[in-house]
């Protein structure tokens, strides 16, 4: 792989944290490899770079760790068939509106304390709320995805983000409000966006979450997920480098 290829400029993350922000495009390391990643780095004045590393190779990991990168999240994908039956949602799900965005930024801002960026120490725990509120209403707003809700009380209490590329389906974003939480919402808005997914004409569906949410990782068993994955997340920030960390 070229130097070119190793890592990608993300513009809106750089934007959006307001320093230079890459991704690594390599899932595991070699001795030279995580030192041409460190070089690219420092040639493109990047202050972040994200890694995605495969969890099953050791040498990888000690590699990261020497090199300066942090682990910041446990990345655990799961998926299942949609072949079998698809149970009906215990409450009413319903398709987003433009007037409940107000309830789904709220949610998002509160409901993702688990991810990898309120995990960072250097991300301001604002920051990364507002990614995710900002992230929940480009879906709404997205005419090729669809954001599912519940209702109680009159008002959005949970939502579920559904992605479908013409083939599978894929959980983008799902949150419920901490008022809400264990009367069964959740679930229903899992069997909601897989019954979506099935009307798409989709085979699979697949969702994304943390290693240490436990909590979503049973409900998407109870809904017939298992888990494909396991990866690490590792942020490496550049702005107090030395010579120790090449």
């Amino acid at each position: 792989m070229t130097d070119q290829a190793l890592c990608r400029f993300l513009e809106w993350d750089s934007d959006f944290f307001g320093v230079r922000v890459a991704r690594a495009q390599v899932s595991r390391l070699a001795p030279d490899t995580a030192s041409a990643l460190l070089d690219w780095c420092r040639a493109n004045a990047i202050d972040l770079l994200y890694f995605l590393a495969d969890s099953d190779d050791p040498p990888t990991i000690r590699l990261a760790e020497d090199h300066g990168f942090r682990l910041v999240d446990l990345r655990v994908t799961l998926d299942r068939t949609l072949q079998v039956p698809v149970h009906a949602p215990q409450y009413a799900v319903r398709t987003a509106q433009p007037g409940d965005l107000p309830a789904l930024r709220a949610m998002a801002r509160a409901g993702f304390r688990q991810s990898r960026f309120y995990a960072d120490p250097h991300i301001p725990a604002g920051r990364a709320g507002a990614l995710y509120e900002i992230w929940v209403e480009k879906r709404l707003n997205d005419p090729t995805s669809r954001v599912l809700v519940v209702d109680t009380d009159g008002e959005a209490a949970g939502f579920i983000t559904c992605l479908f590329d013409g083939a599978d389906g894929a959980i983008d974003l799902f949150g419920v409000g901490e008022a809400a939480r264990g009367r069964g919402i959740g679930q229903a808005l899992v069997q909601g966006a897989l019954a979506w997914f099935g009307e798409q004409g989709a085979q699979r569906a697949s969702v994304v979450t943390q290693g240490r949410n436990i909590a979503a990782q049973r409900l998407y068993q109870r809904c017939g997920f298992v888990t494909r994955a396991v990866q690490l997340w590792y942020h490496r920030w550049f702005a107090h480098d030395h010579p120790a960390d090449s």
